[in-house]
């Protein structure tokens, strides 16, 4: 049913990644699917990554380590910024195309009152994709 699963992941905030990661995993198992990770980073020194290329090294170990046991070597893509928090939408949905994703498992946080204005990065994905978006709450 599903051959490219696309995970979003934010090497900063792993911790609160878990449950997305493992639902993607299984999915992949249940499937027999190829997970690709995309990560968006900045020009900018952060706290991950000096450079772009450097934190494209440390999103491809995460790939190698966080393959399911299904025999397909997950593959991993990053995108470069000048502002992630604004741009992460509109990168996520052009990276839906560019790996090819007929799914898209992402974290997201329980509802606010401020989704009415500013709405979380999962319901845009879905709105504006035409893929399957599963969206996984903590």
């Amino acid at each position: 049913m599903y051959q490219t699963i696309m995970v979003p992941v934010d090497l900063a905030h792993l911790d609160a990644l878990e449950k997305p990661l493992t639902v993607a995993a299984d999915m992949a198992r249940h499937y027999n699917a190829q997970l690709c990770y995309v990560g968006v980073t900045t020009s900018q020194p952060s706290s991950v990554a000096r450079t772009p290329e450097e934190y494209e090294q440390k999103l491809k170990a995460f790939a190698r380590e966080h393959a399911p046991d299904n025999g397909h070597a997950p593959t991993a893509r990053v995108y470069n910024s000048h502002d992630p928090a604004t741009d992460l939408d509109d990168i996520l949905l052009k990276a839906i195309d560019d790996v090819g994703a007929d799914l898209v498992v992402m974290g997201t946080h329980l509802p606010h009152h401020i989704d009415a204005i500013m709405p979380a990065n999962g319901s845009k994905v879905a709105a504006h994709s035409n893929v399957s978006v599963f969206l996984v709450r903590p």
